[in-house]
């Protein structure tokens, strides 16, 4: 299994209402490399990976979110019930997934 493939087996894992970072995802791939993480989310074309799941070290969406970009992301996020602090920032403290 190649790198991105074991990306979206770990976003796979992600529950509804969860996000991660790029660098917690690459982290629990065994890896420093969060950019790689982001190309493998934005090269993604399986819409049932929940790839709107994965925000930057800040709790930022990602404005070139692959599925019409960040409004859709936003959109995803909060229908799970993900609070956001601002227009373009998750509240982290609540909702970041703890991997296990």
């Amino acid at each position: 299994m190649g790198f991105f493939e074991k990306v979206y087996e770990v976003i796979r894992k992600i529950p509804s209402g969860k996000v991660a970072t790029y660098g917690q995802i690459a982290e629990v791939l065994g890896s420093k490399d969060a950019r790689k993480v982001g190309w493998a989310l934005h090269s993604n074309s399986d819409p049932k990976t929940p790839c709107h799941r994965v925000v930057n070290k800040d709790g930022r969406l990602a404005p070139n979110f692959a599925f019409d970009g960040e409004a859709e992301q936003r959109r995803r996020l909060i229908s799970e019930g993900v609070a956001l602090r601002d227009e373009k920032h998750v509240d982290l403290e609540k909702h970041i997934w703890e991997a296990r």
